[in-house]
């Protein structure tokens, strides 16, 4: 079994890296990359540190590895968050020295893509934190949500447990990040319906495993990261949540199925489902049809669950993920799922 571990903690004044393992789209997108600049230093007093290929687009793997390395190995930076995610971040496990960033643990902050490298780290020993992009939640326009702000505060400099709470609005419509006109208001938002509690009558708590589905689904494809012995997810939490590219419900249900077949899924004792995304510039659904795509998701989970883990505890719509706000949740940290008392609470 993998001892995993809590990496010691920045504190305000710190140096934090600000890399692109995935994606150099800070080079695109300026404005939202530095408005999470700012936001470091202003809102958190934290000092970020850019490397080589942070604005890089087309970065090959090996110059993305070479900036996670220098990052870890400086020991004047204290953290190290990805500005956003990508979608070949897969190539860059292969380059990467594991004993070198188990001898120098950092908190790492990232999500989307960057599943690749919180699963490295957590089969490194190091326990990561999945939320909290720069461009994403720190670059949001006008101001971070409220409880995207105090989540990813406690999760940089504090330990210890953390309830998390649903948000009572929410939005996953996107504007152009090239339209100087999207940050001048804040993000348009519609009212929240809570969590939603399937088998709720125990109390579980274990560590964390997961991520973006579809990445999650890449890594098992390619038999990456995946332990070998899968008693070490026994008794864990699950989390998973979906990205801008909307797979459909029977998408999600046949990578459900096919972690199911593997023997994957009985394993934990509580799943975690983030709040769908059911907008995208590619299919800018309706109101309509957006509660149709969440509700043909949730059936797809809840069918593959049926066949294969029935008595897991499950909880929907939780504020992770490619929505916003955007809890963080610590990757391979303790999670606790309170079912009588509908209570999540994470351990930071």
């Amino acid at each position: 079994m993998t001892v995993i571990s809590y990496p010691p903690k920045p504190s305000p004044g710190d140096r934090v890296a600000v890399i692109s393992p995935g994606a150099g789209l800070p080079g695109l997108f300026p404005r939202p990359f530095e408005l999470g600049l700012e936001r470091l230093r202003k809102d958190y007093e934290l000092e970020p540190v850019e490397y080589p290929a942070t604005r890089k687009m087309g970065a090959t793997p090996q110059e993305r590895a070479d900036d996670i390395h220098a990052a870890f190995a400086d020991p004047d930076i204290k953290a190290v968050m990805a500005s956003i995610g990508g979608d070949d971040q897969i190539t860059v496990l292969p380059l990467l020295d594991r004993e070198l960033i188990r001898a120098n643990p950092k908190p790492f902050f990232g999500m989307s893509d960057n599943t690749n490298l919180l699963m490295f780290l957590r089969n490194t020993g190091v326990v990561g934190y999945h939320g909290a992009t720069v461009m994403t939640a720190l670059g949001r326009p006008v101001a971070m949500d409220q409880l995207t702000a105090e989540s990813l505060r406690a999760a940089l400099f504090t330990s210890g447990e953390y309830e998390l709470r649903p948000a009572e609005r929410w939005n996953d419509v996107n504007r152009d990040w090239a339209d100087p006109a999207t940050f001048d208001a804040e993000p348009e938002t519609r009212p929240a319906d809570g969590w939603t509690w399937v088998n709720a009558d125990r109390v579980v708590e274990g560590r964390s495993w997961g991520g973006c589905l579809e990445i999650l689904g890449w890594l098992l494809m390619a038999d990456r990261e995946i332990a070998r012995d899968l008693s070490e997810y026994d008794g864990g939490v699950l989390f998973l949540e979906t990205s801008e590219e909307m797979p459909s419900g029977e998408e999600v249900f046949r990578t459900l199925r096919n972690m199911g077949e593997r023997g994957l899924l009985h394993r934990f004792s509580a799943l975690l489902m983030g709040r769908a995304k059911t907008w995208s510039f590619e299919r800018p659904n309706s109101p309509e049809e957006a509660a149709r795509y969440a509700a043909e998701q949730r059936e797809a989970v809840l069918r593959a669950m049926r066949a294969y883990a029935p008595d897991t505890t499950i909880v929907f719509d939780v504020d992770f993920g490619h929505t916003d706000p955007q809890l963080v949740i610590p990757y391979g940290g303790v999670v606790r799922v309170d079912g009588p008392s509908r209570r999540v609470t994470v351990t930071y």
